[in-house]
């Protein structure tokens, strides 16, 4: 650890001697957390969130959404492939089954298993933000929200054009984008397609990732109606994903579409929000690419939701309210066909008391399971205002995770799933304090999760399948900051420094009683996260971007990455040249996969008015 904070001075001390366009980075404060149910300004949010605006992803050397997100705090992506092709995502050392990924507010869990939630359908170009909730989420967003959800919400541009991208790098990496977007007083269209292909950087790691997406507007009569549409499909050689490393020639072939229509309207106080959503999951798993018919498993879901929200601005402050119904189903060669129905109904309300210095949200959801029964989610957050620039804030809340098909039904020759699994469950609560003024944006919090009920995959001895039970309890607790200086705001326009961020996460995760024998998934969590990252201009249109991580987990050597990225930005004509893992460290982000050394790559962009 004192090797990695020498380095990380050693860099930032070096860049600072180091010598805007009229790039302005967006002050947080005025960012809209688009929550489904209260949407309130970050200052005013009395929860840990971190919001990633569209400038800070175009300075980052990344292809993926997966990518995007290993760069801020309390994040933890644990990649096979890369540039987007697998990952499994955890909040504050929460596994990748208890967080929860929405788009436009609208979920993307797969009732089979969390290893497809990263399946998305979108580049880190249609993004506008990102909003990452730390924490209980289970009385905002649902049950999959067990230790924070991620809000990904995409563009819809006030300007027309056209946008052509092509990009080259490394182990015969290529790509090709176009986007266009089609404004109007009534009508707004944003359509996006990207193909992204590699040979791979060692045997049977190839891939070919495909995304297609739409996002329409439509203005009428006080509705402000939102069509979203996507599809992705990606094949990829799977070099160990699932199994021991010996097995080199694994096969995965996904396909993800997602349909969505929402409305919303004002009547006096009352603001209305109806949504529909479908999205449906294809995984092909081949154990020998080249013999197919040696072990194939081929699995099928569909998820679609009818929701209601509804919020009311009165002399007590801010009433939220609403109703859920969702349908669960799949069809699978292994897991067989399954069905699940879930219905909710939500109440909360924002007090301003004090001068609107003091914020309490006390709220809940109840939850009605098919095959699971009845869930009561309570919390409450609560937040003073010392002045201005400085804000106190704590929430507690309870919250859980039913278990997935694969925990319950899958089997094959090392695996066999256990049907009479219960709810993992937890309850949660941090304190911390913001600091929000002109060029500066710091969050401190303490947390603490304690579960009950964790499912982990055992096993007594070597020769023994794995199988899922409900192990012990998990007590989970440490310190999350996070601080960015936006120096255009805090110095002056003309500074060739740009953005500086610096994040420290520390998680002590300690189990009841130790599982019997092997275990697989209990304790993988991070110990120590570090990320810092410096941007700054070089010339008139040219910038540069540094960004160092040192990640220590409990279950694995810990390792240091250096990325950087050079980028032009023209009226009409930017290029980029970027360097992942610039040392050529050799790591590992889950038990079974080293992941690429040095990977370098570059693209251009052409764009037409």
């Amino acid at each position: 650890m004192k090797k990695a904070l020498t380095i990380t001075l050693m860099m930032v001390s070096a860049l600072w001697l180091s010598a805007q366009e009229d790039t302005i980075i967006n002050l947080l404060p005025e960012i809209t957390i688009s929550e489904n149910r209260l949407a309130l300004p970050f200052s005013d949010v009395s929860r840990s969130i971190e919001v990633i605006t569209a400038t800070q992803i175009a300075a980052l050397p990344v292809q993926s959404v997966n990518e995007v997100l290993q760069y801020f705090s309390g994040v933890d992506i644990r990649q096979r492939g890369v540039h987007g092709v697998q990952a499994d995502i955890g909040i504050r050392g929460g596994t990748f089954d208890q967080t929860l990924v929405l788009v436009n507010g609208i979920k993307m869990s797969d009732p089979q298993t969390g290893h497809h939630l990263m399946n998305l359908p979108i580049d880190p170009d249609n993004i506008e933000r990102i909003e990452i909730l730390k924490g209980p989420g289970a009385r905002i967003y649902g049950q999959n929200a067990f230790a924070g959800a991620i809000n990904i919400v995409t563009k819809t541009p006030d300007s027309g054009f056209s946008r052509l991208s092509l990009q080259a790098g490394s182990f015969e990496m290529g790509g090709v984008a176009f986007s266009a977007s089609l404004p109007g007083e009534t009508y707004s269209q944003y359509l996006s397609f990207s193909k992204r292909f590699a040979q791979g950087y060692r045997y049977n790691t190839d891939y070919d990732i495909n995304n297609l997406f739409y996002q329409g507007r439509i203005q009428m009569q006080g509705h402000g109606l939102n069509i979203l549409a996507g599809y992705s499909e990606r094949a990829f050689g799977a070099n160990g994903f699932y199994a021991s490393p010996n097995f080199t020639d694994q096969f995965e072939a996904i396909q993800t579409s997602i349909l969505a229509i929402s409305d919303s309207w004002q009547k006096g106080s009352w603001t209305f929000k109806p949504r529909l959503y479908w999205r449906r999951n294809q995984d092909e798993y081949i154990f020998n690419r080249n013999n197919p018919a040696a072990y194939r498993n081929l699995h099928i879901t569909n998820t679609s939701g009818l929701e209601f929200h509804a919020s009311n601005a009165n002399a007590w402050g801010i009433s939220g309210i609403g109703a859920e119904i969702t349908f669960m189903g799949m069809r699978s060669n292994n897991l067989g066909a399954q069905q699940r129905s879930v219905a909710n109904l939500f109440f909360e309300h924002r007090f301003l008391l004090f001068s609107e210095n003091l914020d309490i949200t006390p709220g809940i959801a109840l939850y009605q399971y098919s095959d699971f029964g009845s869930r009561m989610f309570p919390g409450i957050d609560l937040g003073y205002r010392l002045n201005q620039k400085f804000k106190v804030f704590a929430n507690a809340g309870y919250t859980f995770r039913i278990p997935t098909y694969t925990d319950l039904y899958y089997q094959d020759p090392a695996n066999l799933g256990n049907p009479d699994l219960r709810p993992e469950e937890a309850i949660s609560w941090e304190a911390g304090l913001k600091v929000s003024s002109r060029g500066v944006q710091w969050q401190a919090s303490w947390f603490v999760r304690d579960a009950s009920n964790l499912i982990d995959w055992t096993r007594l001895t070597t020769d023994q399948p794995w199988k899922p039970d409900n192990i012990a309890g998990l007590y989970t607790s440490g310190l999350d900051l996070s601080g960015q200086l936006n120096f255009p705001l805090l110095l002056s326009p003309e500074t060739p420094l740009q953005r500086f961020y610096l994040a420290y996460t520390y998680i002590n995760a300690q189990l009841e009683t130790s599982p019997t024998g092997f275990s697989r998934y209990a304790l993988e969590n991070l110990r120590h996260q570090l990320i810092v990252g410096l941007e700054y201009r070089l010339a008139e249109k040219v910038f540069h971007s540094l960004h160092y991580r040192y990640l220590d987990r409990v279950n694995l050597e810990d390792y240091a990455l250096l990325d950087s990225k050079l980028f032009y930005r023209g009226k009409r004509l930017e290029f980029f040249l970027s360097a992942n893992n610039l040392l050529n460290q050799a790591y590992r982000e889950t038990n079974l996969v080293p992941m690429p050394g040095r990977w370098i790559q570059g693209g251009i962009d052409l764009l037409f008015p």
